[in-house]
Order: C-alpha cells, then structure tokens, then sequence
C-alpha cells in the first residue's frame, strides 16, 4: 500500500539533493509530501507546502526575513513554523514518515518538526553532525541521525549512497507492519544498577496484576523520555524508585535529568510512588574526569567508565526540599516511600555510602517541606529489601485501583 513521506528541507539551495531522494521513494511506489523551509532563492521544484506557509506559522512574514537576511531568526522562525505545520498534517493523515537532509540548519529545522511529532511516526534525518553529539536536535525522540559523510551539497559517489540509503531506511519503517501484542496499561519504573532488585521484584508484582511495565535507566536521557511519555499521556502510573538524576542535576554530574524531572506525573495527575533511592550518588564518568573541587569526597568505581560520589549532609538537605517541591505539585495522587536503612546497595550498613545522617538530612528536609496532605510511609529496611519493593507496588495498586472504579 502506497504511503506518503514528507520531505522537510530547503528546496533553493537542497533542490537537487531532495529531488535525488524524492525520485527514490516515487520508484518505490510511494507518495511525497515537500514541505519548503527556504528563505534564500525560489524553490527549484514544485512543492506541497509552501515556505510562506511556514514562515506564517512561526510567526513571522517571510519577505521580511528574506529583506532581513538574519539567518539565526530566519532558521528560529522556519523551526517553530515547522513544529507547527507537522503535527497539524500528521493528524490529518497527509503522511505517514518524514525525511530531512541537511547541515547544521537544515539539522536544526527539520529536528523541531520532528520532535513536535508523537512517538512512532518514522522519522529520518540525514545530517553533517549526526556523528557527534546530537541530543540538542534528538532530545528524547525517536528520531534517526544518518551521518551526511560529506556536506550535503550535491549528488556525488559519497552523497548518493547515503541518500539512497536513507530514502531506503524511511520507505521500509513507513512499509513495516507493527504486530499486535498484549496491550496492558503501562507503568513507568525509574531503575539503576544500585536499585536493580526493588525495582525488579516491584516490576514482577505489578505484571501479576495485568500492567505492563517500562523500565527506564537513570542516566538522564532515561529520565527525561519517562517524563515525556508521562506527559503524552501514555502512562498509567508511576514507580519513580530511583530518583538519583536530581543529585546529578544538583551537583553537577554526568547524569543530570534536567530540572523538570518529577513534574510530568504531578502536572498530568498520574498515581505515583516516588522514593528517594540512589539520591546517595552522584555520577562522574572515569575517575580522572571528577572535577578537583571533589578530591576530598568519598568514591566508589561503579566500573572503569563510571565513578560514584557520595552525596553529603547539605546536598542531601537539599535534595530532600527539591524533591518536596516538585511532589507539592502534585493534582494526582502520589506516595513518598523513605527507606530508613540506606537509598542504594552500597547505601547500607557496612557499605562504602552508609552515612546515616546524610539519609537523616534529606528524609528530614523532605518531610519538612512536603505537603502535610501527601502520605509518607517509613520502612526500617533497605531500598533493596523485598518488603520495600512489595510496599511501593502494593501502594501503586492501590491508588490505580482507586481510580478505575
């Protein structure tokens, strides 16, 4: 069945690029959809949506940014207007994948359209920085990066396997069939290597009662796409086990969840249990990476690429108001577990982070400034202890079954 990929690009100065790749994918028996984004000369094709449509849509007249010649306004103009006009022809089913090429503009551009589509519609771009670090286009979408190899400028022995590849790539994902599964309401888990247990034996509990259970990892990145499938409306509830990416966020590690990790399940009203575990560390990558102010702290070699720092009684006071802060927002349900007996497998009695009054610090802070209405439950056990994980799944239970009657 023939399915329609919009091209997202300059079609002035790309032209000939995105006739190259739009010849491709009609050989294949698809349709396409060109969505201009130029602002320099006119386009050398026909196209679907024109660059004043775009321009409109990001707020601006395009003859003004054409007489203005700023590119940084006119490649901010063109993003938002692309972030717009997407989402609006993807609901009304104008096409079922998009493609972009492009440099770091290009890149720019057609990346804002492409995060402003949901989770699931194919999305390619081919990019002359698609080989380094690309999470200011990517963030936390699905968006594949082809690395360009050479400037997309031109069809050459190089750009011309890259781009048949690439129209290859988005002609297959927008052809592949997704099989049906056993669709159950989803649980979000916050996980890492130091609360594998819990969450794993809370995970094993809740799959009994008919949820199916996502698992993300607490490097950041994990943490920031939980938040945006919460925010999607994806999520059921919510079992923030591990919450370590605010430590890191605090004080200035590697794995940082940016300052809007919490907020999705209390804005969007989503049962939550939230519990401060690993809140004990905070990660650097090989021990010759950690900052010298830090010389004196006490580490643990996680493995040779990740270094753990123990957090402190005034960083833990802190963390414990933070996070207070962020659950007073809550419009939905949600319940702090404190586990009395250490936040982490090394955060136990005996282990290299046992610091009880550090714990003490930030269950005290977070108790303190935590609305008197949202429940905390103490247990005198390790967040590792099967009785831990059996409460924060039984809670959840709860709560979602409050809502379903």
């Amino acid at each position: 069945m023939a399915k329609t990929i919009a091209l997202v690009g300059a079609f002035d100065t790309k032209g000939a690029e995105y006739d190259f790749v739009r010849q491709l994918i009609e050989a294949r028996g698809h349709r396409t959809l060109l969505v201009d984004v130029g602002v320099l000369g006119e386009p050398t094709m026909a196209v679907s949506i024109s660059r004043a449509e775009v321009a409109r849509a990001g707020g601006a007249d395009l003859e003004r940014l054409q007489v203005g010649k700023d590119r940084g306004e006119a490649v901010a103009t063109m993003s938002r207007g692309a972030a717009v006009l997407l989402p609006q022809l993807w609901a009304a089913g104008r096409f079922d994948g998009v493609l972009a090429l492009g440099g770091t503009g290009g890149t720019s551009v057609a990346c804002a359209a492409m995060r402003a589509l949901p989770m699931g519609v194919p999305k390619v771009m081919v990019s002359t920085v698609a080989g380094g670090d690309v999470s200011g286009y990517v963030g936390v979408h699905d968006i594949v990066m082809i690395p360009s190899i050479v400037d997309v400028s031109g069809i050459n022995r190089i750009s011309r396997e890259v781009f048949a590849r690439a129209a290859g790539a988005i002609c297959g994902m927008v052809e592949a069939v997704i099989p049906s599964g056993d669709d159950r309401p989803l649980i979000a888990a916050s996980m890492f290597g130091n609360t594998t247990p819990a969450v794993e034996a809370a995970k094993s509990i809740l799959e009994r009662h008919g949820y199916e259970v996502l698992v993300f990892h607490c490097t950041g990145a994990g943490g920031r796409t939980m938040e945006s499938l919460i925010d999607a409306g994806r999520i059921a509830g919510v079992l923030d086990i591990t919450t370590t990416e605010w430590a890191d966020e605090l004080v200035g590690g590697v794995f940082a969840g940016g300052p809007t990790r919490l907020e999705a399940a209390a804005r969007q009203g989503v049962p939550a249990v939230v519990t401060p575990a690993c809140l004990d560390m905070v990660n650097f990558w090989a021990p010759e990476t950690v900052p010298a102010a830090f010389k004196d702290r006490r580490f643990y070699p996680h493995n040779p690429n990740i270094t753990l720092m123990r957090t402190n009684v005034e960083e833990n006071q802190q963390l414990g108001a933070i996070l207070a802060e962020k659950l007073n927002a809550s419009c939905g349900p949600v319940t702090v577990v404190l586990p009395l007996q250490g936040l982490s497998m090394i955060d136990a009695p005996g282990g290299l982070f046992w610091w009880p009054e550090a714990d003490h610090a930030l269950f005290a802070a977070l108790k303190t400034t935590l609305r008197s209405d949202i429940p905390v439950i103490e247990l005198d056990c390790n967040v590792n202890d099967p009785p831990f994980a059996e409460c924060c799944a039984e809670r959840l239970l709860a709560e979602l079954q409050k809502i379903s009657q």
